[in-house]
Formats: C-alpha cells, structure tokens, sequence
C-alpha cells in the first residue's frame, strides 16, 4: 500500500503522507495543506478530522468495541475497580498492589478543600445547576492552587494529578448538598473512593451512611465506563484548552462546561426528563415508541442509538446487568424505571429501532440507576464528571508531555466583503 495520498486541485497533484494506527485507522497527514496548496478542509463537527495521536483509548463504533489502553472495557468493568482503571488511563499500565496503594494514599492526602471555598458556593443561589456551580468550583481551585504545573518534572506532575483527584470528588459532591441545604460534609480517609462518593452526598449529622456493597460495586462500573471515550466534545475542549498551557484545573472546569450540553453529558438527565414526561401523560409507553417512529413528531426518544457506536453500546451491555441488580437489590417501585423497562424491552424487539441500531445506551441505564438510588435528575451529569476526570487528566496529561501546539481551528469566511463605513445619518 502506497504511504502518501494525492490531491490534485486545477490540475496539479500534490503528496501527503499517509500512516496507520495500531489497530488499523489510516490517517492522512494534511499538517502542511495550507501551506502547500493554500487551501484548508472543512469539516463541520470534526467528524472526519483526527487532531491528535493518542495511546489512551480505542473504540471501533462499527463493531461496538471500547479499550482502554489495550484492554477491553469488559474485563476492566468485570475484574477492577475505578481508581485501578484511573491509575492505567493517566499512567499507561495498571499498577501494581504497592503503586495503587501509594495512589490512593496519596489522592488522600488533597482531599481537605480551603474553608474559604465555602464562601464562594455560599454565593449560588439554592436553586443554581449543580454542573453551573461544580464548573465554578473547579476553576476557583485554580486561585487556591495558582502555581503552575511544570509537566517536565514527574513529581510535581504527579502530585497535581492527585491533588485533582481528591479535591474534585469533594467539591462535586458539595453542590449537591448546596441545592439540599445540607452541611457540607468531609473525605473519611478510612474508607474508598466510591464509598466516599456515597457518604459525601449522603450521610448526615443524625446518622451515618450504611455501606451497601450492590450500590457502590454499580456506581464503581458505572465511573469506569464513563472514564474515557476517546475525542469527545468535553474531552477534546480539556484538550485544547490545555494546549495554551492552562492548568490541570482551569482546563478540568472547561471539560465540566462542555460535558454540560444536553448532547453530551446531560443526555442522561434528558432520558429521566422524557421518562417523567411520559408518566405525567399517561404512562403509555407505546403511544411515545409510536411519536418516536413518527418523523413529523418532534418527540425524540432519548438513550437509544449513538453517535459513534453503530453497533450496540459495549458500556451499555455492562451496565444494564448493573441497573438489574441495583433495582433488584433495593426492591424500588417507581411507575418511571417501570416506563424505562417497557421501552428497553419493545425497542429491543421492534424492527424499526433494530433495524436503526438505536439500542439503550450507557445514558439509558446509567439514568435508572442514579434514579433508583435517589440521586436527584439534576446530579446525574455530575456524576458522569465524577467517572470522567481520569480520562480528561490522562489526556491533559499526554496533550502537555507531547508538547502539542496550541489548538487553533481555521475557517471559511462567508460574510460581507470589504465595504465602506457608512456615517450614523446616512444610514
């Protein structure tokens, strides 16, 4: 196969060298297009455009595959555990007993948050967007951490990786307890991080949290399929905002802002928002699966098909085991998971959405689990940040010691040409 691909514009060929990935992706480096031909591609949406190598993740959406650094989400979702499968994504190899106890012991140690920063989430009104307040927390820790990171020195690197470990679980779960009007509530150094997570949103001054091991087991494979995905919107935003040379955090809290987007992160709160809406007209569920096949009904059946998986979603399969056993082990009787139930089953059977690809998705099962558990609709894009920030500092982390350049996309001017300043009374 030839290593260059040809491009011929008003009859003249030009050569541009070709390379292929691990896995067999066949990319062709445009790097020096503009200078050699003058012209620049237009790619809406970046679906054809790769802007970066990267050693982190692989997903085949074709064939519904997701690894991250060389291993399938199946047996990291089945054989270990958040913090192990953040520790592979950010440092490339799953570590030992002694290197993922020094991890954890040390994210411990940037757990405490400044005091001072509860005057800043004081001033949120109590009805603010929990995404709204984590984003501005998360870019208030860059005031509280104002030296910036020198990615040249391992230590210094490694100690900001933690830092934002720790300090991040504690500041996501606080907007919650600001929109409940709770005490805000301390990191237990004695216990996990998923557990923490749990007893952070939850535990109260008249009682402690009960460890439920079915609960935390969930929530743990749920962070693992949310950990990375590739090139995505937040993800490549951490990207190239980090590509300015931006820190850890101010670049964390632009992932946050852009995972906001209902067509990213808040696709799962959108899927419980048409559940209620379902319940709240009847509950009919097939009536809804008929608007959704209707495509003059604007209605939009959320947590079915994605952009990127043709196939059904690998997460997705995971996940739905998850959301069984959690709705099985708390006994839960909510008419909205009956609601999700009856369109899981008949898009599974009905030919339209078969034939369509558009299978639950990973938004789908991950919503019924957050709402079985209590979890309110607007934390729910919280917690996709929570299982998220590994991967976003593990491509921060990569973008820096690649030394990439600074992000600056082109385009196409289509307004006005040139024209003459007219006087305000001649307008």
């Amino acid at each position: 196969m030839s290593n260059v691909a040809i491009l011929e514009i008003d009859g003249k060929k030009y050569e541009f060298p070709t390379f292929v990935g691990t896995e067999n992706e066949l990319a062709i480096d445009i790097d020096k297009l503009r200078s050699e031909t003058g012209a620049v591609t237009m790619d809406p949406g970046f679906k054809n455009t790769g802007a970066c190598k990267s050693a982190i993740t692989f997903l085949d959406g074709e064939e519904g595959i997701l690894r991250y650094r060389g291993y399938s989400i199946e047996q990291l979702a089945e054989k270990s555990n958040f913090l192990e499968v953040s520790y592979l994504l950010i440092f490339g190899e799953l570590p030992t007993a002694a290197q993922i106890e020094k991890f954890e012991n040390d994210i411990r140690k940037y757990t405490l948050v400044n005091e001072e920063m509860k005057n800043i989430i004081d001033g949120f009104p109590k009805n603010a967007h929990p995404m709204g307040i984590l984003a501005s927390l998360t870019s208030a820790l860059t005031a509280f951490n104002p030296a910036p990171v020198n990615v040249a020195k391992e230590e210094e690197l490694y100690d900001a990786i933690c830092k934002t470990m720790g300090k991040f679980l504690v500041v996501a779960t606080w907007t919650f307890r600001k929109n409940m009007g709770y005490p805000l509530n301390y990191y237990d150094n004695t216990k996990g991080y998923v557990e923490n997570f749990m007893r952070l949103m939850f535990e109260l001054p008249t009682g402690p949290y009960e460890r439920n091991e079915t609960v935390i087991n969930a929530l743990d494979k749920l962070f693992i399929l949310h950990a990375d995905h590739e090139q995505n919107c937040s993800t490549s935003t951490v990207r190239i905002v980090g590509s300015s040379q931006a820190g850890l955090f101010a670049s964390i809290s632009a992932g946050v802002s852009a995972l906001w987007g209902p067509l990213h992160g808040g696709a799962n709160q959108a899927v419980l928002e048409m559940l209620e809406e379902i319940q709240a007209n009847g509950g009919d569920a097939d009536k809804y699966l008929a608007k959704a096949k209707d495509k003059d009904d604007p209605f939009r059946l959320m947590g079915f098909g994605h952009r990127v998986y043709k196939n059904f979603d690998p997460r997705a399969k995971i996940i739905k085991k998850a959301a069984d056993d959690v709705l099985e082990h708390l006994g839960v009787n909510d008419p909205i998971l009956s609601i999700a139930k009856k369109l899981e089953e008949a898009a599974l059977q009905d030919e339209y959405f078969k034939s369509r690809n558009l299978y639950p998705n990973v938004d789908f099962y991950s919503g019924i689990i957050y709402r079985a558990l209590g979890i309110p609709t607007e934390m729910f894009t919280v917690l996709f940040a929570i299982g998220r920030l590994p991967g976003w500092i593990a491509q921060w982390k990569e973008m820096r010691l690649n030394k990439e350049p600074i992000g600056r996309p082109r385009q196409i001017y289509t307004g006005a040409p040139l024209r003459d300043f007219v006087p305000q009374d001649a307008r």
